[in-house]
């Protein structure tokens, strides 16, 4: 037998190969001048059933030949090229009369699953940006979004055919996840032209794949916080149109090709009469889900989690305990610290967050150090004096970067410590390191990857001062996020523009507001960009 074809059947069928005695396989290979892989399986299917061949060998040789085919043969494909959901064009369906082939393809160390008889649609593909091909059998869900999109159904009209809409859009979603389903490129994105042609332009921070409502859902609140940036008393929006506020944004993440996140918040969030119903179908519509509130019983916490874990639950500390008491109320210091140890037993992600002041600047280093191994993130914000806010006084302007620097120090020591502020770029450009974040991910996200909607349904550019762009009960949110005046607080400060780590900040408006100034005009009073 010629070299070139055991090793072709080898590469191609490693598996079968090993399933069979090396006398017989090579027989079965053959002498010719061709070996002909496509018609292999036709070879043993022959076969199949005789003395030392399983009777399954000839479809597990039909999984193997495909799975060679789209791992060699498939092209690169690009989700810049489509308009619309489409089928992975590398993905091939094969109906199998065999159960539990996959299993015998894995590479894990547990026994693979007996092959029984049994018809069985394997779906093999190659995921966008993977070099291995994968194998698997199509669940129920997998079919239903194929079915949706290969023939065009409206997912609506799919719902009223008998399927829940909150099964077809999970069925969709999670195919995209997979990989089944291609999805076109999100469409919350940069302008690159507005920023400097000396700019630091990396894709990373011009394409938004998640779309953040903070939804403050009700003024409510049991604690009084000196530094509360509203504490009017705004009406909580009823609970129907709570839930056709997340019919809008469902529409609007679908139409925009972005995941959505909820993250809930308040006052109180947790005081809204009709927060596990508003919860129950945030999950159900598909969004990641996310707390920002106060201390909670682990009774409240586990109902939540029986509908879904959050991505995170985040509660505020503002110093040290007399510090932070003398803020947010006498004994809330150890309620939090108590609701953190809820947290970690029920394997909730916990995040901590400050305000920075004058009077806790020296404070948050030894905060955070006290709670390494009590959260998971820990990070400030700067004081944005607006509501109660305007009576503590902001961060000194002076020590701003020496501050920053002496965080950025203690956070290579504390795995804790997360770098939120847009202007610890500044010192990252500085010292040669990669760009982060910043405070959205994209620097300044105001309007561009979030929006603020509060409880009388006004939605706002920033939560963090007023930012107005609509109410959401008597325009729709699209057309609040394509407004004008959303596009001005995206494009951010005039002064940014030329700046080379503009996508990667453009400053604080909140604090450039705080401090009287023109927020389209001049840039974060405490920038040092240019000392």
């Amino acid at each position: 037998m010629q070299l070139s074809h055991k090793l072709e059947a080898d590469t191609i069928f490693p598996v079968c190969r090993s399933l069979l005695p090396q006398e017989l396989w090579e027989k079965m290979v053959g002498t010719g001048d061709e070996f002909e892989p496509d018609k292999f399986p036709n070879t043993l299917a022959l076969q199949s059933g005789n003395p030392g061949i399983p009777k399954y060998i000839a479809d597990l040789a039909r999984l193997e030949r495909t799975l060679y085919k789209i791992g060699h043969n498939s092209p690169e494909f690009s989700s810049w090229e489509i308009d619309k959901i489409i089928a992975n064009p590398n993905l091939d369906l094969l109906e199998l009369n065999w159960k539990n082939l996959c299993s015998l393809l894995t590479r894990e160390e547990k026994a693979p699953i007996k092959p029984e008889p049994g018809r069985e649609m394997v779906m093999v593909w190659k995921p966008p940006g993977s070099e291995r091909p994968k194998a698997q059998t199509a669940a129920y869900d997998d079919l239903l979004a194929l079915k949706i999109v290969v023939e065009e159904i409206d997912p609506e009209t799919a719902a009223v055919s008998g399927f829940p809409a909150t099964a077809v859009d999970r069925a969709i979603d999670q195919a995209i996840l997979k990989g089944i389903l291609l999805s076109p490129p999100s469409r919350i994105r940069r302008n690159p032209s507005l920023f400097s042609t000396d700019a630091i332009i990396d894709e990373r921070f011009l394409s938004a794949e998640v779309f953040t409502l903070q939804w403050h859902i009700t003024q409510a609140c049991d604690l009084h916080c000196k530094h509360c940036y509203d504490r009017s008393s705004r009406k909580a929006i009823p609970l129907q149109k709570a839930l056709d506020i997340l019919d809008s944004f469902h529409s609007f993440c679908r139409e925009r090709h972005v995941w959505g996140q909820v993250s809930f918040t308040g006052g109180n969030p947790l005081l809204y009469p009709h927060f596990t119903e508003l919860y129950q179908r945030a999950s159900e519509q598909g969004f990641s889900l996310a707390i920002l509130g106060n201390p909670a019983s682990r009774e409240t916490i586990e109902e939540l989690l029986a509908i879904e874990q959050p991505v995170f639950y985040q509660v505020s500390l503002e110093g040290l305990q007399d510090h932070n008491d003398a803020i947010r109320g006498p004994g809330h210091f150890e309620r939090v610290i108590d609701f953190l140890d809820i947290l970690r037993e029920l394997d909730v992600f916990s995040m901590v967050m400050l305000t920075l002041t004058q009077d806790n600047m020296e404070q948050v280093i030894p905060l955070a150090e006290y709670l390494q191994g009590r959260t998971d993130s820990f990070t400030f914000n700067r004081l944005s004096m607006v509501g109660e806010g305007a009576n503590l006084k902001p961060a000194d302007r002076e020590k701003f970067a020496r501050f920053l620097e002496s965080y950025m120090e203690a956070a290579q020591e504390n795995p804790i410590m997360h770098l939120k502020d847009n202007l610890f770029n500044i010192l990252h450009t500085q010292k040669g390191l990669e760009p982060v974040g910043g405070c959205t991910g994209f620097g300044c996200g105001a309007a561009f990857n979030f929006l603020t909607l509060l409880p009388d349904g006004q939605v706002h550019a920033c939560r963090k001062f007023p930012s107005p762009l609509g109410n959401i009960l008597k325009k729709d949110l699209a057309a609040i996020y394509d407004s004008d005046k959303a596009e001005q607080y995206r494009q951010g400060c005039m002064s940014c523009r030329s700046c080379t780590i503009r996508p990667v900040c453009g400053g604080c408006l909140a604090n450039a507001h705080s401090f009287g100034l023109n927020i389209f005009e001049e840039h974060d009073p405490y920038c040092f960009m240019l000392q």
